[in-house]
C-alpha cells in the first residue's frame, strides 16, 4: 500500500515538476513523512539543465521547502512535548510514516551526543534527517539557531541533489550527441 501511494505521488511528481511541487514534496520531505528528496531534487535539477526550470530556483525552492517541514516538525515536538511524542511514536499511524520509538530515540540520542550542530549534520543522514527537528523542538532549541543549522544542512544537501541531477542531464545530452 505504501508502494502504491510512492509509486503513484512520484509519477505525478514527474509530471507536473514545478518550483511549487518542489517546495510542497520537500515539504513533506522534511516533516516526519517518509518521501526521499532524492526523488524530489535531482529530477528538477534535470529540468533545469534542459532549460524548463531555473537551476537557482530548483535550490531554494527545495532549500525552502526543507525548511518549511523542518519548521512544522520543530513546533509540533515544541508545543506537544516528549511525552507525547513518544506516545504517538507506539501508534499505527505514526508506525505508517516509519516513526517509531526507535526511530525517535535515535534521533534524540543524536542531537543529545552532537548539540546543535545535530540539526546540520542530521540533515545529511538518512532516516535522521527527518525527525532530527522534533528532538531539537522539545529540546526547545533556540529557534534562530535551529533556523541556521537547519538551512545550512539542508542547504548543503540539495546543492549535492542539484548537482547530480544536473550533471546527469549533461552526462545524457553527450551520450546524445556522440
Amino acid at each position: 500500500m505504501i508502494a502504491e501511494i510512492f509509486s503513484s505521488i512520484t509519477s505525478w511528481y514527474l509530471e507536473h515538476i514545478s518550483y511549487g511541487t518542489v517546495i510542497l514534496l520537500m515539504s513533506v520531505e522534511s516533516s516526519f513523512v517518509p518521501f526521499p528528496s532524492e526523488i524530489v531534487v535531482p529530477p528538477a535539477a534535470y529540468k533545469a539543465a534542459q532549460g524548463s526550470l531555473n537551476i537557482f530556483g530548483v535550490f531554494f525552492a527545495a532549500t525552502a521547502g526543507a525548511l518549511i517541514g523542518a519548521i512544522f516538525n520543530y513546533y509540533f515536538a515544541y508545543f506537544l512535548g516528549r511525552k507525547v511524542l513518544y506516545r504517538l511514536a507506539d501508534t499505527r499511524i505514526a508506525h505508517f510514516l516509519l516513526i517509531t520509538r526507535q526511530t525517535l530515540e535515535k534521533a534524540e540520542s543524536y542531537f543529545i551526543k552532537y548539540g546543535r550542530s545535530s540539526t546540520f549534520i542530521g540533515r545529511l543522514i538518512p532516516a535522521i534527517r527527518q525527525v532530527i527537528s522534533l528532538p531539537a523542538g522539545f529540546a526547545k532549541m533556540n529557534f534562530k539557531r535551529f533556523l541556521l543549522f537547519t538551512a545550512l544542512g539542508s542547504g548543503l544537501w540539495n546543492i549535492i541533489l542539484v548537482l547530480l541531477g544536473f550533471s546527469g542531464a549533461c552526462l545524457a545530452q553527450a551520450d546524445l550527441r556522440d
